[in-house]
């Protein structure tokens, strides 16, 4: 087997001694070494999931994987939420933890390494959290004099945000970065999953915030949005271009980041209270942007520091607010004048949106509030917290349709959608002014995915992790757009984390194809595993169970081997040095794959 297709542990080191280990115990461990776990002491972990040797097996495989199915499923998320004696707030905060599933001449190779970002060298290094995160307030030294504190508050005023990059996984020409919703990203070896250098976009777009889900034209360009705060007096939502290739004679040595190009900006309606926003919409010829009244307070984030609290508290949904929908147009890199909005709602991920008779139709996972985020605060996290949290608000499927042109003779009150495909309206308010009412699809789904050869284009299948209430999926299902009906499946004590759609080579229909989950297991004698589904039928093709404690994660992208990006990429890249001499594996908390402590 290939040295970098070894099936391995994450960053296990089993010479480890206590004397000098500074890296952080594992919780609950009454023992100054990360290792203590894999000595046998089972007692401290919910269920005993931790395994008790440091000698593992390949992955088990049932079923046959399709011989077309050649390539890595990147995965990224939160996998350590406590350092030393401190312990982050909320479960987004942990600390990056990248996984792969290498799949090549039908069997699977798995590896996992926490992402060594300076977040992490730092927390490690100081053997307690130092370094502030979206629901976690940290304090690096606190026994600073008067005057140091003061001068720790005033440079606080303006935060320097994580480079803990823990929600996705993002292309930009030949390289891989992982991401987050700060100004910072973490260029990344696919293959290896080594740490590379830490990319700042204000270098190359005054941005402070950005969004970890970008869009990928056929050509490779990258479109993604931030916020810019305060930015000359002004604080503006900008869209962002990066070409997937640098011209010819600037090609040398040169990244396609620094030809990145301000696409548009929008002004937020707010100067000291802009949107949050997770992701947007596109079509082939437009942006679609949603301004909805879940709002960040510039002023309490600023002083967040020095009256000890996060920046997350700084965030509120403002329930008697409008949404409003901004569209725009690629050719003249404009907004569309007309003004759009619907009721206040929350929207954390965009499907897809494409153009249909005249009109935009996209499709959005919405929430009535923003309790989501509120219930994943590690407090809330315990052994009965798929029974007891319960959202005050079903993620739900609706399409919205906007129309491009408002008719100046139609009279008010008038539905401007004419295409039958939708039961979605846009009323006429006045002349520059449409108010829109979705039409609802399906409720209890996450996650959504699509078959990305048709992202901005006409589309029949939603592929998504089922929930209800609560907040953790128990099924994966895929859903017509046409016909409203869906398929699932689900297995007991199984959570699965988000579908990912890989296109059969020569497909003809927008289902041909597969898809690839990695499976978390709430019951001890049952290990975790990627299940590789039929995307058609949605009938299970293959599973290869890992005899190690994986968590849910949060998103990730395949990458074909055709494409050859995995494969190729240079393996003599150094990895940064983690400023431990020993990292302890991660597994689930007791409710069952979270990765908590």
């Amino acid at each position: 087997m290939p040295d970098e297709l070894q099936w391995m542990h994450p960053e296990f080191a089993p010479e480890c001694l206590n004397s000098g280990c500074r890296a952080p115990p594992m919780p609950q461990c009454d023992s100054a070494c990360c290792h203590c776990r894999a000595r046998g002491d089972q007692s401290a972990w919910p269920c005993g999931l931790f395994p008790s040797s440091a000698s593992f097996s390949p992955p088990s495989l049932s079923g046959r994987i399709p011989p077309w199915l050649q390539g890595t499923l990147l995965r990224n998320g939160p996998g350590m939420h406590t350092v030393g004696d401190s312990r982050y707030n909320h479960w987004f905060d942990g600390l990056a933890l990248l996984h792969s599933f290498t799949i090549r001449d039908g069997e699977v190779y798995y590896r996992s390494k926490y992402l060594k970002s300076d977040t992490y060298n730092a927390n490690v290094e100081a053997n307690r959290i130092v370094v502030s995160e979206f629901g976690t307030m940290a304090y690096p030294d606190p026994c600073k004099n008067i005057f140091s504190k003061a001068f720790s508050y005033l440079s606080h005023t303006i935060p320097d945000f994580t480079d803990n990059c823990l929600i996705n996984i993002m292309r930009c020409g030949e390289d891989f970065y992982a991401t987050t919703e700060t100004n910072y990203m973490r260029r990344i070896n696919p293959q290896t999953l080594e740490t590379l250098e830490k990319v700042d976009y204000r270098k190359y777009v005054a941005i402070n915030l950005a969004t970890a889900h970008p869009h990928y034209d056929e050509a490779g360009n990258v479109l993604n949005m931030g916020t810019s705060i305060v930015d000359k007096g002004r604080t503006k939502y900008v869209i962002f271009k990066i070409p997937a290739t640098v011209p010819e004679a600037n090609r040398k040595g040169k990244s396609p980041l620094k030809h990145t190009e301000v696409f548009c900006s929008i002004p937020s309606r707010s100067l000291l209270s802009p949107s949050y926003y997770h992701s947007f919409g596109v079509t082939q010829n437009y942006v679609v942007f949603l301004e909805q009244p879940f709002r960040l307070d510039i002023l309490k984030m600023a002083t967040a520091y020095m009256r000890g609290v996060s920046w997350a508290s700084c965030m509120a949904f403002h329930r008697e607010d409008k949404t409003h929908i901004h569209i725009i147009d690629q050719r003249t890199r404009k907004p569309v004048p007309t003004r759009f909005y619907t009721d206040a709602m929350v929207v954390f991920h965009h499907v897809n949106a494409y153009e249909e008779g005249g009109c935009i139709v996209f499709d959005v996972i919405t929430y009535k509030d923003s309790s989501l985020y509120d219930l994943f605060y590690l407090a809330n996290l315990n052994q009965d917290f798929e029974e007891n949290s319960r959202l005050t608000s079903v993620p739900t499927l609706r399409r919205f349709a906007v129309p491009l042109h408002v008719d100046g003779n139609a009279e008010v009150g008038t539905n401007l959608i004419k295409v039958a495909s939708t039961t979605a309206t846009a009323l006429k308010e006045r002349d520059d002014q449409v108010y829109c009412q979705p039409e609802l699809l399906l409720e209890g789904l996450e996650l959504p995915q699509i078959n990305y050869t048709h992202n901005g284009k006409p589309y029949r299948y939603v592929f998504a992790a089922g929930v209800q209430w609560s907040p953790i999926p128990t099924q994966i299902l895929k859903y017509d757009t046409l016909t409203k009906s869906s398929l699932r499946w689900g297995e007991e004590s199984c959570w699965p984390a988000e579908p990912l759609f890989v296109p059969a080579p020569g497909a003809k229909d927008e289902d041909d194809g597969v898809i690839l989950s990695a499976i978390v297991s709430t019951d001890p004698q049952k290990l975790p595993f990627l299940l590789i589904l039929d995307a058609k039928s949605f009938t299970e093709l293959a599973r290869a169970s890992l005899a190690v404690e994986m968590h849910l994660d949060l998103h990730g992208l395949f990458i074909p081997d055709a494409d050859g990006a995995a494969r190729n990429q240079a393996t003599s890249e150094t990895e940064q040095a983690p400023a431990s001499g020993c990292q302890g594996p991660h597994r689930p908390d007791g409710a069952g794959g979270l990765g908590l402590p």
